[in-house]
């Protein structure tokens, strides 16, 4: 899909899910074999209007979420190309099992979408914050994970997932209106990191959500303290874009910024990265630390968890003091 203007205007006052629904529409024009598969999620899915323009394509097995990566790993057998969501904390944990044998040993096309992951459903308390599925999804052999940065980029990831032969979680991150990071068209491409802002002082890694909250940090940084920050947005995990991290050994310092644990996912990820190198730059990873987030409002998440442009530029110029 090309985006005028007007589109991407329309995308910057969608949250995620709407970003997914708004997508889900578009998808059975380009491959018929689209069906949408959903845990008793339809609305807050965003799939209400799917549902009035295929009713024949969409399949609502109740609150069940391993019945749901089982029903669409069946589908994907006999030869369709199914989109199965769900909260992502139920569908990195309480499925498990059928990710791990149904897509990633099996290698079945389910496209599995992680509704809500990270802080958004914070208000629900610890059993929907979801700060562990990088960690344990990242693991499995065969699965490619995509965690876009705004609404534009979520139909794009989800319009390329379209002809890929290989199970893909989509992580979908953020509030109830995701921040434009994107003003015009560009052509995305999964497992190809893009540089949103040059820099050479610090390189910033973000993904998801936290890809505004970057862009913003790294403005005041250079605004109030004259660094300047490369800011990269990772949108996919897995497969690593390595050429573009290998770019980035002569920094001094690193910095990934995810709405997750700082145990497992994109931090974790480009260290290990690293430490396969000769020449290595220090890496500050900062997301959620070792604990379990209380019930609260999304915002006041956030900021509990230091994850703020504010709070994150604290912690990065004390690191680029110790780093020089």
């Amino acid at each position: 899909m090309k985006f005028t203007k007007s589109k991407v205007r329309m995308m910057s006052h969608l949250g995620s899910c709407g970003a997914y629904g708004y997508a889900m529409t578009t998808l059975p024009e380009a491959d018929a074999r689209v069906v949408a598969c959903t845990a008793d999620l339809c609305f807050y899915s965003g799939l209400e209007r799917f549902q009035r323009l295929y009713p024949e394509s969409l399949y609502n097995v109740g609150i069940a979420e391993q019945n749901l990566v089982g029903i669409a790993a069946g589908l994907a057998h006999e030869g369709y190309r199914p989109y199965a969501s769900t909260y992502a904390s139920f569908a990195c944990t309480r499925a498990l099992d059928q990710v791990k044998v149904n897509l990633a040993y099996m290698q079945l096309p389910v496209r599995l979408i992680g509704l809500s992951a990270g802080l958004a459903a914070g208000i629900l308390g610890p059993t929907h914050i979801c700060t562990e599925d990088l960690a344990i999804l990242r693991s499995l052999p065969n699965l490619v994970i995509v965690s876009p940065a705004d609404g534009m980029e979520i139909v794009k990831a989800l319009e390329a997932s379209l002809t890929l032969e290989a199970p893909f979680y989509l992580r979908l991150t953020g509030g109830m209106e995701l921040p434009p990071v994107y003003q015009e068209d560009y052509d995305f491409v999964i497992g190809k990191a893009v540089e949103l802002r040059s820099g050479e002082d610090v390189a910033v890694i973000a993904q998801g959500s936290m890809v505004s909250s970057a862009l913003k940090m790294a403005d005041h940084l250079e605004q109030a303290h004259g660094i300047r920050c490369k800011v990269l947005n990772l949108h996919t995990l897995k497969p690593l874009d390595e050429e573009a991290l290998d770019a980035l050994r002569s920094y001094p310092l690193v910095v990934t910024i995810e709405e997750h644990s700082v145990y497992g996912g994109l931090g974790s990820a480009v260290s290990e990265f690293f430490t396969r190198r000769s020449q290595a730059p220090r890496v500050l990873r900062l997301g959620v630390s070792d604990f379990y987030p209380h019930a609260a409002r999304y915002g006041a998440l956030l900021e509990e968890c230091g994850l703020t442009p504010e709070r994150m530029e604290i912690r990065v110029l004390q690191a680029w003091q110790e780093a020089r």
